[in-house]
Order: structure tokens, then C-alpha cells, then sequence
């Protein structure tokens, strides 16, 4: 079963390796990225007024840009930046396990990479013979 895997320690640090060598990176290369996160697994310093950490959804976007970029750090187990939250933009360095990172987002909205596989799974699409009523 997926859980027997998901729960693995050995998976779980091979994810962990993974997400960091991602972000160091995009880090290396001076290229702004966001994460998606468990905020469950998340501290903040100063712990996070209880009107801001009620809007955050479980799994969180973190747009890591601008001065939250360049407070960016990261070791073996976390990954940690200064941002502002809420409309009061309350500052607070937010430290995210690596194994609570669902997500990081750098490549979603680059249009080549998504247009030319638009136009190829269209192209295959409209190649197949077995489509040619869908023309």
C-alpha cells in the first residue's frame, strides 16, 4: 500500500533530500520560487497572532520573494524566511520542516513549458486517426 511507503523513514528523508536540493537551486541561481506547506508542521517566531494563523489553510502558500527571498536559509531539516502575515503584515521567521513541503512552485507559470505541451498533447490528439471525427 502508498502508506506502507509514505510512512517510511527512508522515503521520508529521500523527499526531504530532494526538496532541499531543489531549493538550494533555485537559491544558487537567484530565482524566486513559492512553497506550498503543512502549516501543522510549521513554528513561527514570534508565534503568529491567533486572527492570522485561523486564515491559514492547512496547506499554505508561502511566495518566497522580494526581502522574504533574501531571508531564506536552509539546512538538512528545515527551511526558514521572514515574512509579513495578514493585513497587518505581522513580521514572523517561519521554519518549515523539509518533509512538510508539499510543493515548490518555479516552472507552473512559465508559459513555454506549459504551451508546448498544450500544442503537442493537441498534436498527438489531433493525429490520432482514431480522432479524426473531433476535428
Amino acid at each position: 500500500m502508498i502508506t506502507d511507503i509514505i510512512e517510511n523513514n527512508e522515503y521520508k528523508n529521500l523527499v526531504c533530500k530532494q526538496v532541499r536540493e531543489t531549493m538550494e537551486y533555485l537559491l544558487n541561481n537567484d530565482q524566486e520560487f513559492s512553497i506550498t506547506a503543512n502549516v501543522d508542521g510549521i513554528t513561527f517566531n514570534p508565534e503568529l497572532p491567533a486572527s492570522i494563523k485561523e486564515q491559514l489553510a492547512k496547506f499554505s502558500l508561502f511566495v518566497l520573494s522580494n526581502y522574504t527571498y533574501t531571508t531564506v536559509e536552509i539546512n538538512d531539516s528545515y527551511v526558514s524566511f521572514e515574512a509579513g502575515y495578514g493585513s497587518e503584515n505581522f513580521g514572523s521567521v517561519a521554519k518549515i520542516p523539509l518533509h512538510s513541503v508539499f510543493q515548490i512552485n518555479s516552472v507552473a507559470t512559465v508559459d513555454k513549458f506549459n504551451k508546448n505541451q498544450e500544442q503537442n498533447s493537441m498534436s498527438v490528439f489531433k493525429n490520432n486517426p482514431n480522432n479524426k471525427k473531433f476535428k
